[in-house]
Parts: C-alpha cells; structure tokens; sequence
C-alpha cells in the first residue's frame, strides 16, 4: 500500500572503480590503490520499487573517443560487471522487471552515480538537489572537469523533481543534503516498514566512502568548492543522525563492508 515504508532493500554492484585511495580519503598515501563498488540501492515500496544511483553512462567507457574524452587520466580506470547494461542486468539476475522501478534518485551528478540516468528519460521522476543539477548545467567547462558531465543528465526528456534541502522522496526514504562532495551532494535514511521488523539504515554514498571516513571522521578526498576539512561536518552530521535513530550508516564505496552487505540483505529479505 502506498503508506508503507521499505519492504525490501537490495545492493547493486554497478561495476567498479580502480583509483588512488586518495580520491576516497584525503591525503592517503598517492601509490596505495583501491578497487571500489559503484553503488546503488534498490528499495521496495508499497507502490513499487525505488532505485537510488544509477551507476556509468557505459556509452562513454565502451566508446574509445568518448573513453579519452571522459577518462582521460590512467589513474581512474571505470570497469563495468558485463557487455549489456549493469542496471538491467542486476535487475534480470534478481528477477525484478525494470517497468517496476517508478522513482529513481541520485546522490550527486558524478558519472559513477548519474551515467545510467538514460534509461529512465522521459519513463520515471528523477529526485536530485536543485543546486547540484543548477551546478552541472552551468555553462562552463568546471563541472566536466570534476567528472559531472553534461551528457549524463542534460536530458529535456527526465522529469526532475528538486529538492532544496532535506526531502522526503516517499514513505521511509528521505534525501538529507550533505554538500560537499559536489555542490547539491545528498544522502538517504532508510526506513524500514513494520511488517518487515522496522529499524532503518543511513546510506552515505559519497559523503563517507569508506568506513574509515566514518570511524576515524577523516576528510573525504574529493570535493567541490569546499576545503577538505570541511567534509568532515556532513560525516559527523549522518553520525549523528544514525545514532539518534539507531541505524546502521553505509559507507558508499567500500570494497568489504559493500559486498559484506550485499548478502546480508540478500539473506535477510529473501
């Protein structure tokens, strides 16, 4: 029914992201090198099922011009999980018909967590911050540089619904502004329905990568029009919001507690 909350809650791996830790945590030595996630996270709602994160535009990794274009440093590798699209075929392997997604929202702009935004033009509402995409479509080569490119989501086709701060997207999923990362950066708390035991969780996405940036509240190592310390406040912001609440909060890129969680909520929810 449409009041409820989250029934269900699966992970999706999008694919990978060879890089330094440094992009993850600021000032990491630069020759230590990380495989991260691309994640997104799948919730079931009493009126259908809810995707946050969308994962790589493929077109612009499969393409060798549009490759050098967008990646053009050897120290950011994307890998994709296969030769179709990551979204549909995780959907496929667990048996959910991509018709059924009828809200998407996105963390931030960024080709890892914006670039599957093509499938779902003119099909779905698409929540973002109105600061992050007034950011990404300001006419000037800035964003593209921080890796928000136009082709991701400068789409007349995708129904935007816009947020200015905390918004709540449907029962039991709430979007909490955590600027920093990139300008209109936003995380989720989720809250599980009743008939499935309650409780909740905060997913983090990239406002903590890894569960370092959380334990030890260190500074992320990307970020847009911020000093790096001062990625630090929407970290301890999600703690706190965690432990007001007694959630769980996610880290958004780590390469263990991802895949750890992954099988948790498979279990938990089959």
């Amino acid at each position: 029914m449409a009041g409820e909350k989250v029934r269900r809650i699966v992970l999706l791996t999008l694919g990978w992201e060879e890089l330094p830790k440094s992009v993850s945590v600021y000032g990491a030595p630069p020759e230590e090198r990380l495989r991260e996630p691309v994640p997104g996270v799948l919730l079931q709602t009493g009126g259908g099922w809810v995707l946050l994160d969308t994962g790589f535009n493929t077109a612009l990794i499969r393409d060798p011009a549009l490759y050098r274009r967008f990646y053009p440093t050897v120290e950011y590798v994307p890998v994709l999980p296969g030769p179709g699209e990551p979204i549909e075929q995780s959907l496929h392997d667990i048996g959910v018909d991509f018709d059924d997604i009828h809200t998407v929202a996105v963390s931030h702009l960024h080709h890892d967590h914006a670039g599957g935004l093509k499938l779902f033009a003119g099909k779905v509402p698409v929540h973002a911050q109105r600061r992050e995409l007034t950011y990404g479509l300001s006419n000037h080569p800035e964003p593209e540089h921080n890796a928000i490119v136009r082709i991701d989501f400068d789409d007349p086709r995708i129904e935007w619904r816009l947020a200015d701060g905390e918004a709540e997207i449907l029962p039991g999923i709430t979007a909490v502004p955590t600027y920093g990362h990139t300008p209109g950066h936003q995380s989720f708390v989720v809250e599980l329905d009743e008939s499935v035991g309650a409780g909740g969780f905060v997913f983090a996405f990239d406002a903590a990568d890894l569960t370092e940036n959380i334990e030890h509240e260190l500074a992320i190592g990307g970020y847009i029009g911020v000093e790096p310390e001062e990625t630090i406040e929407p970290i301890r912001k999600l703690k706190r919001l965690a432990k007001e609440k007694g959630y769980q909060l996610i880290p958004g890129h780590d390469p263990h507690v991802w895949p750890e969680l992954t099988r948790h909520f498979h279990d938990r929810f089959a």
